[in-house]
């Protein structure tokens, strides 16, 4: 299946160009205290190693729009400030040379307070996020339309763009996000239709891993499947780390992009013997680092495991006591039920050096 991308115009986020047919970019949000420099500034790593691409700060009084400086001088990837209420933050993050501004234009204080927001903003070449959320929609729109639907969440973010059209700022990006898969879709599909500014996708409020992964999975994955969407944002409790690794995972499902391993592994049956929940967890931990697009299967069949998984680039199929470590289907070793993971791990480690690339897994399989 190929995907027609929606058009939309181009804007600049740092480095990282969203829309105008460039790559999905995949970002997340830290979780820590902004104010703690230190802690925000180890999870703002993690995030970049992770292959976070634009990352956001929750700014919710001057110290922590104080702590952005220092923040922005030791991130390697795009910093957005995330502003609610106070104008004056917005424009504190600015100064502080933020490389975005996520806002609600209508609850900074008045046309004449965005107005000066918008004015430094277009001045230093910083785009804004309109951040429309169905819990946080105008009383008179919730009124009118009986609730948060997808109306009222598109004429909420018309609203806003428009305000801001007159104030001659087009650097735009535009979110509806919503904890209901359903609403979060029609939403996007309506505003699609509408403008041609570029779409950041999530669904807010998704849950824990389990949960919000598969909410996301499908809420995301229908919209970029209909070619909607610049750039993603998994919402998750939790560590948020796991935002870009299921965000990646999201892309290269719908062939979008390829980032790092996929792991391939089967659900096992009466036939299997050898713990290949285990096995599978092992590897899965040991390949987390890698960056290079690769495809590695872990089977539980060393009779039918090399056909079923002959796409891969590197695998192995277990039996009773061993198994046969393949690639691309054909067999290139065996080794001892006790030793497959570090087997299968050097053989990742020669596809990886061969293709040229720095990425080494980490083969000691010691506990």
């Amino acid at each position: 299946m190929e995907i027609k991308r929606r058009y939309s115009r181009p804007i600049q986020v740092g480095s990282v160009t969203v829309g105008g047919g460039a790559p999905i970019s995949v970002q997340s949000m830290t979780n820590t205290d902004t104010r703690d420099i230190e802690a925000t500034l180890a999870q703002i790593k993690r995030l970049e190693r992770a292959g976070c691409e634009i990352v956001r700060v929750a700014v919710p009084d001057a110290e922590a729009a104080k702590a952005l400086k220092k923040l922005k001088a030791q991130a390697k990837i795009p910093l957005v400030a995330d502003i609610h209420f106070d104008y004056r933050l917005a424009l504190a993050a600015l100064e502080a040379g933020v490389d975005g501004l996520r806002l609600n234009p209508g609850n900074i204080g008045g046309r004449e307070r965005v107005k000066i927001v918008a004015r430094e903003a277009k001045q230093r070449g910083v785009p804004i996020r309109i951040g429309v959320n169905a819990g946080s929609l105008e009383k008179e729109l919730l009124a009118r339309y009986g609730g948060p639907t997808p109306e009222a969440m598109v004429e909420s973010a018309e609203r806003h763009i428009r305000l801001l059209e007159d104030l001659d700022f087009s650097a735009l990006k535009i979110s509806l996000k919503a904890s209901s898969v359903p609403l979060t879709i029609d939403a996007y599909r309506l505003l699609a239709g509408r403008v041609d500014y570029p779409l950041h996708l999530g669904i807010t409020e998704a849950g824990r891993v389990l949960a919000g992964a598969v909410k996301s999975a499908v809420g995301l994955g229908i919209l970029l499947s209909e070619g909607i969407g610049d750039t993603i944002r998994v919402s998750l409790t939790g560590d948020p780390v796991r935002e870009i690794q299921v965000g990646y995972q999201i892309l290269r499902a719908l062939g979008l992009r390829a980032r790092g391993v996929e792991l391939i592994s089967c659900p096992t049956c009466g036939r299997c013997q050898v713990d290949l929940e285990k096995l599978a967890a092992e590897v899965e931990e040991r390949l987390s680092g890698i960056t290079a697009p690769l495809q590695v299967a872990v089977m539980g069949c060393a009779v039918n495991g090399p056909g079923e998984a002959r796409e891969a680039d590197v695998g192995v199929a277990a039996g009773k006591g061993f198994g046969v470590i393949f690639r691309r289907g054909k067999p290139v070793a065996r080794a001892r039920e006790e030793d497959l993971a570090k087997a299968l791990l050097a053989e990742v480690e020669k596809v990886l050096e061969e293709a040229g690339y720095a990425d080494k897994p980490n083969v000691n399989t010691d506990t």
